[in-house]
C-alpha cells in the first residue's frame, strides 16, 4: 500500500472502523478505496457517490462517529486494541495478502509476528485425533513454532492446550469477547492471560456461518503452514487448507484410516500433495529454520493515481457489466477480454460491490451476485 508503519492517532483509527465498518466495505475494496483515495476519511466521503453508480438504489449504510466510538470503548473495556495494517505490530505475515485492514487483538500481541504453525481439524474428532494435535502443539512450541487454531472443539482445542505454555493464538468468528463454544470459557481465559485471542469482528458479534471462511482465512495467513488433523471431505478444515494454498503456504496432513470419515479429508489432501505428517519433526523438516514466506503469486488489482473521467467511467461499466456472471472468473481475465486498464476496471468493481451486486472469491476471482 506504500504507506510507512506507523501509529495510527485516535481520529485515524476510527476513520479505519469507520470504513471498514461499512455497508459491503470487504477487505479487498478497503485495500483498493485506500489505494484511490489515500485515507479512510477520504473513502468515506466519496462512499455514497461510487455506490449509486455501481447501481445501489437506496443510502449505502456507512458506520458512524458515535458507533465507531462505542466499539473503541467496548475494546478498550475489554483490554483489548484495534490493530491496523499499517501499524508495526500488526502481523507481518498478514501484511503482503490484504487479508484484513484492522484486527482486534487481546493478550500478548508479540506472538502474532512469531514464526507460526496452524494446527486445525475435526470438531466431533477421536481420542487419538486429539492426542495427535496436542502432540504436535507440544513439539512445534518446542521449536520456537507459535500455534494457531479457532478455539473450536475437538482438534483446535487439543491444538491450543498444548501450546499455551509456549505460545498460541486463537482467532475467532465471532467479537473478540465472543466465547464459542461455551466450554472453551477456562480455555479462552488462559488464552487471552497467556496466549492471544484475534478477531476481526466487532465486539459482541456472535458468529454465523459467514464469518468463519473470514477467521479461517486469518488462520492461514497468521501461519508459515497448516497442519490437518482429521477432517471430513466437506468440513472446514479442508476449506483453510485451500485458502493456505491461495496465499502460498505450505499444507500438511496426517493420515488416518480408510474407514473413518474423519479422515476422509486428510488423506485426501494427501493425495492431492499435501505433506504426510506423522509427528512434528516432518514439518520442522519443511519449515525449519525459520525463513521468509511465500506468497500467492495471484497479482492484485493496481488503481493507480489517476481518476478516471466519468466518460470514461461510463463506456466502461457498458463492457465490464456484460462480461461478468455468476460463475467466479478471475479479475485478469476481465482486463484481459475488456480490453481497459487495471484502473479503470478496478473501480468498476469497486462500484459494484459497494451496490451489493459482487462478490470476491479466493485465487483474486470475482462474480456478480443473484
Amino acid at each position: 500500500m506504500g504507506e510507512q508503519q506507523r501509529i495510527l492517532s485516535d481520529a485515524e483509527r476510527r476513520d479505519w472502523l469507520r470504513l471498514y465498518r461499512s455497508e459491503n466495505v470487504g477487505p479487498a475494496t478497503f485495500f483498493r478505496l485506500l489505494d484511490r483515495f489515500g485515507t479512510p476519511a477520504k473513502a468515506l466521503e466519496m462512499l455514497p457517490g461510487i455506490a449509486r453508480r455501481g447501481g445501489q438504489n437506496r443510502p449505502l449504510r456507512i458506520c458512524g462517529m458515535s458507533e465507531a466510538e462505542r466499539e473503541l470503548d467496548a475494546l478498550r473495556r475489554l483490554g483489548a486494541r484495534l490493530i491496523a495494517s499499517v501499524e508495526s505490530d500488526f502481523p507481518k505475515a498478514l501484511k503482503p495478502l490484504d487479508t484484513a485492514p484492522l484486527i482486534t487483538v487481546r493478550g500478548r500481541a508479540a506472538l502474532l509476528n512469531t514464526d507460526a504453525v496452524a494446527i486445525v481439524g475435526a470438531r466431533n474428532a477421536s481420542a487419538l485425533g486429539r492426542r495427535m494435535a496436542k502432540g504436535l502443539a507440544i513439539d512445534l512450541g518446542g521449536n520456537g513454532f507459535v500455534v494457531v487454531s479457532g478455539m473450536a472443539r475437538g482438534i483446535d482445542t487439543a491444538a491450543h492446550d498444548g501450546a499455551l505454555p509456549t505460545g498460541t493464538i486463537a482467532v475467532l468468528a465471532g467479537g473478540v469477547d465472543n466465547v464459542y463454544p461455551q466450554e472453551n470459557r477456562g480455555l479462552y481465559e488462559r488464552l487471552c492471560a497467556e496466549g492471544c485471542v484475534i478477531s476481526e469482528m466487532a465486539p459482541g458479534t456472535v458468529p454465523q456461518a459467514t464469518h468463519f471462511p473470514r477467521r479461517n482465512r486469518l488462520i492461514s495467513g497468521l501461519a508459515r503452514g497448516i497442519v490437518v488433523v482429521e477432517a471430513a471431505p466437506k468440513s472446514g478444515s479442508l476449506i483453510t487448507a485451500r485458502m493456505a494454498l491461495d496465499q502460498g503456504r505450505d499444507v500438511f496432513a496426517v493420515p488416518g484410516s480408510p474407514f473413518d470419515p474423519r479422515c476422509q479429508g486428510t488423506n485426501g489432501l494427501i493425495k492431492q500433495g499435501a505433506i504426510l505428517v506423522e509427528t512434528a519433526a516432518d514439518v520442522l523438516d519443511v519449515l525449519s529454520p525459520p525463513g521468509a514466506f511465500r506468497h500467492s503469486s495471484a497479482p492484485a488489482e493496481t488503481l493507480g493515481t489517476v481518476e478516471p473521467a466519468e466518460g470514461e467511467m461510463s463506456q466502461a461499466r457498458e463492457i465490464v457489466i456484460p462480461a461478468l456472471s455468476f460463475a467466479p472468473v478471475t479479475v485478469d481475465e476481465i482486463i484481459r477480454q475488456c480490453q481497459l486498464s487495471p484502473a479503470v476496471v478496478s473501480m468498476v468493481l469497486i462500484e459494484l460491490e459497494l451496490a451489493g451486486r459482487l462478490e470476491r472469491h479466493s485465487d483474486n476471482r470475482i462474480s456478480l451476485l443473484p
